[in-house]
């Protein structure tokens, strides 16, 4: 059966804070939200789980979150991978909502820098491209 793809399934965060959302710049010069894939070991892991460990992952262990129940969003994303062999993969993910309850998030060693955005003025394609870009202006429209 050659007509099925695989992807990647990730847990990305829209983090909002006084009314704004997070934007995260990686290593590679592409912006991004929190979150990332999904572990084989962590098949039967609750979502939120994995979420919060994303977060302390990528922002630090002294930020406190709360995470909304359900999926804001739903994303398909196509990138090269900057290992083995730069192939292309694809990525199916499910953007949650959540709220700073106190701390500050912290650069992780995977980001060069983050932004605090306004949905009211933020131009993401100014910085997204590909299915992020999508779900960045899917989670706009669902919050204008």
């Amino acid at each position: 059966m050659t007509d099925k793809d695989s992807y990647f399934v990730a847990l990305k965060l829209f983090l909002k804070r006084d009314g704004k959302f997070l934007i995260l710049k990686d290593n590679f010069g592409d912006w991004d939200l929190p979150g990332g894939r999904i572990k084989p070991q962590e098949f039967e892991t609750p979502l939120a789980d994995i979420l919060r460990r994303k977060i302390r992952e990528e922002l630090g262990e002294g930020i406190a979150v709360s995470l909304g129940n359900m999926p804001a969003v739903l994303m398909r994303h196509e990138r090269v991978e900057q290992t083995d062999g730069n192939p292309t993969v694809r990525i199916f993910a499910l953007g949650y909502e959540g709220i700073v309850e106190s701390g500050e998030p912290k650069l992780s060693q995977r980001h060069t820098e983050m932004l605090w955005v306004d949905p009211k003025t933020f131009e993401p394609e100014t910085y997204f491209t590909g299915g992020w870009l999508q779900g960045v202006r899917d989670y706009m429209a669902l919050r204008s």
